[in-house]
């Protein structure tokens, strides 16, 4: 179905720019300096890919009632996780903006600590969970509804963006031990057990394609670094 392979590709490019490309946005809000504009942006993140999940599950099959409300106890996880993260991150940046004058020694404080706690800890935990526990409902749901057919050149496009994507929140969020195994798992299931489903739906088309991609990304960066450090400890970003 055409407009379900759109809407993958539409998910994938407002991922990248919601989850990845924000972080070009880290300049001083002028209205309130303590804040950067990457905050501000990155408060619209639930309000825009939310709905886009939504049609995505919608487009996939005519679920019942218990499927709707997994769906929204999933959306809730994944933007309670978010809001977690958006204000302690905002806190956690100007903690280290501060930190660099060598007169403040703020990352010994508990203040800081417990914000690095909300920040790279609990925050990740529940919204990462949140992104997995969707991806795998979308997939659930597309496994046992077939609907038509794939665009193969939107999809596969749609899939490299957000494996991309996935790779590079799970290299950053310090949670390749979640990230990696779901992409191995997805794309083990889906050569083994679902390659005649492939073609015939294309948001299961879309994380197979996906989950290849972010696979192999993390293959690649495991062996070249011995290990998965995140891009900002290398030096990337």
């Amino acid at each position: 179905m055409k407009r379900v392979s759109l809407l993958t590709l539409a998910f994938a490019v407002l991922f990248l720019v919601f989850l990845n490309l924000l972080i070009v946005l880290r300049v001083k809000f002028p209205y309130y300096p303590l804040v950067s504009l990457q905050d501000v942006f990155d408060i619209l993140t639930p309000v825009v890919l939310i709905p886009i999940y939504w049609l995505l599950f919608k487009g996939t099959s005519k679920a019942g009632p218990a499927s709707n409300i997994l769906f929204m106890v999933l959306a809730a996880i994944w933007i309670e996780g978010h809001g977690i993260h958006l204000s302690a991150n905002s806190i956690h940046n100007l903690f280290d903006a501060l930190a660099r004058s060598p007169s403040t020694d703020l990352k010994s404080t508990d203040v800081f600590r417990l914000t690095y706690f909300f920040d790279e800890e609990l925050g990740h935990d529940i919204w990462y969970t949140g992104i997995l526990g969707m991806a795998a409902f979308l997939i659930y749901q597309a496994w046992h509804n077939p609907i038509g057919e794939t665009n193969w050149p939107v999809v596969l496009l749609a899939g490299l963006i957000h494996g991309f994507s996935y790779f590079a929140i799970f290299i950053e969020g310090q949670l390749v031990v979640l990230g990696l195994p779901f992409a191995a798992a997805v794309v083990a299931l889906s050569l083994i057990f679902g390659r005649e489903k492939l073609p015939a739906q294309p948001v299961l088309a879309f994380f197979f394609v996906a989950s290849l991609v972010a696979f192999l990304l993390f293959a690649g960066w495991g062996l070249y670094w011995r290990g998965f450090p995140q891009f900002s400890d290398v030096g990337i970003i």
